[in-house]
């Protein structure tokens, strides 16, 4: 097209900017890269054509500084900006700042930013357009006894929310006084440090919720189409974990009412771009608006697979001026797709933030059905300074069952070391009989994980394949000492086929034969054939058991390997048998005594910390506040203590496991 842009800025990092990088590019549309100095060697620095760094590592230094990002335009000559989704993208002043520079946002007016972008706002467009909304009250709250009247009139559950907020921050259910009281501050204080806008405000909160979204896209023509919906109901905290496309729930009559009322909304603030209109349907099947994100959605893969639409592309041609060429009639559903988000977390330490270097990072292969969207590569580094994503991982299938099967294949084929990774949680998810039967709310996993995540408290259909996987590997490292040259003479290792393999307290003794391709491994009167062409070192454990296909993850931790396998992930040492019964005789190390230290849970910045040598502190009472990723976590005293020593000041960056209070 003669209006189409020859050179776009991706005013973001990470994925999202890979992601728009690569369909510029398919569209012969040249793109420049912004970076802060912290990513420097970030993969979207090297894909785009030109690259401009615009500051220090903090996003308020560097991503949100909107004169940067207008100088790195006219530097290089770029006629537009595509915002990606956080940083600027749903911030109207600089949308219309590039307005008056004469430079194209790629999203929509920024009169509609605004209007969306505001909740109590939208609420009442919202109204005005005759969409579905939830009882609440829709004006800005001041002080926390307001937010406890507001919340006593509406009665609990209530849900407290930033009206600039947005990614699950900013957000808390509330049950009681004492909840509303502090959700309240932390509320504010989440905004104010995400958004820069501290207002609340208050609405009731739906029982038994569904998180279902519709997807539209509107031209400057006053062309407008919804592409379906996604299910975005589990959620931990508030932040989306596994999205799909398209709902369980929705049958055709509903699926196009709720399109039609996004529709409605986006037609009343003249919406150009795609959007997302975000609704909540409780267990009466009534739907009720949330908000509208007047950006591209971090799942907006799992609608582009079942429509075959590049969303990205058609924000850039409407941008350009371009005409939508299909309508309603048009828009298929083809298939089912699911998106699992993997995070750089530890899921069996409550999930929390883990950073450093990706010391191999081997995604599945992207065939037929299977897509990742990644920003990182192997080598880089996951940093305390942006979000916890690592890359989104997609699959398609004509059914839902199938686009499990694949994601459940592609979960156990992904390889991360050198940081932590959610993909064991994603994997048991997977297994989850809830979660196949497609009858979950957005409490899912707080109800099913109500201690958090454990590896060993899930079941595994088939332990004595794990086993059977730490003793063939077992074996090869034995296998390759056992050739090693220069051996004392008479002195020789003789290899048994008799070994045993400890799991905590249980014990696996297994028999290996050695039979073409593997072993044959015998257990408690059973009998299985275990192939492979596993290789030394190899993350990968692709074999066969008993004829079926198998990938399993193997990794060597000192005298432990630790196999990872459908959200299972076990320590298993392997010896024999008479190894193991000298270790039963050993005496326990017992563990060090840390009951008098707070320590710090994650890496992160020690943002507040309101105490001082001496203080009585009651159970409950706040500690500390640590800040990591972009979400505020609060540390609260177990029980009763009082204060020896205070070890870490406000403003500190804290590793794992840093003292930052000593007791009494």
């Amino acid at each position: 097209m003669s209006n189409m842009f020859h050179k776009i800025l991706i005013a973001n990092r990470g994925e999202i900017a890979c992601r728009i990088i690569r369909t510029a590019r398919r569209m012969g549309v040249k793109t420049v890269a912004v970076y802060s100095t912290a990513d420097k060697r970030a993969c979207h620095v090297g894909m785009a054509d030109e690259a401009v760094c615009i500051g220090p590592p903090r996003a308020q230094e560097s991503y949100l500084v909107a004169d940067k990002i207008i100088a790195a335009c006219k530097q290089t000559g770029a006629q537009a900006v595509h915002p990606g989704y956080g940083f600027l993208a749903e911030n109207a002043e600089f949308a219309r700042r590039l307005e008056e520079e004469g430079i194209v946002f790629i999203g929509p007016k920024h009169e509609a930013i605004a209007a969306m972008g505001d909740k109590i706002t939208s609420k009442k467009l919202a109204l005005a357009a005759k969409v579905n909304t939830i009882p609440g009250f829709n004006e800005a709250i001041d002080t926390p006894e307001q937010a406890l009247t507001i919340a006593r009139s509406i009665g609990y559950p209530v849900m407290i929310k930033a009206t600039a907020g947005g990614g699950g921050k900013g957000m808390r259910v509330v049950l009681s006084d004492d909840e509303a009281h502090e959700g309240f501050s932390s509320c504010r204080n989440e905004a104010r440090n995400a958004f820069g806008d501290d207002r609340v405000f208050i609405e009731k909160y739906i029982e038994e919720p569904r998180h279902i979204e519709i997807q539209l896209l509107g031209d400057a023509q006053g062309n407008y189409v919804y592409l379906h919906e996604r299910e975005c109901s589990i959620q931990r905290r508030h932040q989306k974990v596994i999205e799909e496309a398209p709902s369980c729930v929705l049958d055709a009559k509903m699926r196009k009412a709720m399109g039609e009322q996004a529709v409605a909304l986006a037609r009343a603030v003249q919406y150009q771009s795609a959007g997302t209109v975000e609704f909540v349907v409780g267990k009466d099947q009534q739907f009720y608006f949330l908000e509208m994100n007047t950006r591209l959605q971090v799942e907006h893969p799992v609608t582009e697979l079942i429509t075959g639409l590049d969303l990205v592309e058609w924000m850039i041609r409407v941008a350009a001026g371009e005409k939508l060429p299909f309508a309603q009639k048009d828009i298929q559903l083809n298939g089912w797709a699911l998106e699992c988000r993997i995070n750089a977390e530890d899921p069996f330490r409550n999930f929390l933030p883990s950073t450093g270097r990706l010391t191999r990072f081997v995604p599945p292969p992207e065939d037929s059905g299977v897509r990742i969207d990644t920003g990182v590569c192997e080598g880089g580094e996951i940093s305390m300074h942006y979000d916890s994503l690592i890359a989104k991982l997609i699959t398609h299938g004509a059914t839902r069952e199938l686009a499990i099967a694949k994601m459940r294949d592609a979960l156990n084929a992904f390889v991360i070391s050198g940081v932590s990774s959610n993909i064991a949680f994603l994997a048991a998810l997977m297994q989850h009989p809830r979660f196949l039967t497609g009858k979950f709310t957005t409490g899912f996993i707080a109800e099913e994980f109500p201690m958090g995540f454990s590896s060993a408290s899930l079941v595994h259909s088939d332990p004595m394949l794990l086993a059977a996987v730490a003793a063939f590997a077992r074996s090869h490292y034995i296998d390759r000492a056992v050739q090693t040259s220069g051996k004392l003479a008479g002195h020789d290792r003789k290899l048994g086929n008799a070994w045993v393999v400890l799991l905590g307290d249980r014990q696996f003794p297994l028999t290996l034969v050695t039979i073409a391709g593997g072993y044959a491994v015998s257990h408690a009167g059973r009998t299985c054939e275990l192939k492979s062409a596993w290789r030394l070192g190899a993350h990968l454990f692709r074999g066969t058991w008993n004829g079926e296909p198998v990938c399993l993850q193997v990794e060597r931790m000192g005298i432990k390997y630790r196999i990872a396998h459908w959200g299972t992930q076990v320590d298993m040492m392997v010896m024999t048998a008479s190894a193991a019964h000298m270790l039963s005789l050993m005496p326990v190390k017992p563990k060090p005594d840390l009951s008098k230290f707070l320590l710090s849970p994650m890496p992160g910045m020690l943002t507040e910390i309101p105490l001082h040598p001496g203080q009585e502190v009651k159970a409950g009472e706040k500690l500390a506040i640590i800040e990591a990723m972009k979400m505020e976590n609060i540390l609260k005293a177990d029980h009763d203590c009082c204060v020896a020593e205070v070890m870490a000041k406000s403003g500190d960056s804290l590793a794992v496991d840093q003292p930052i209070v000593r007791f009494v």
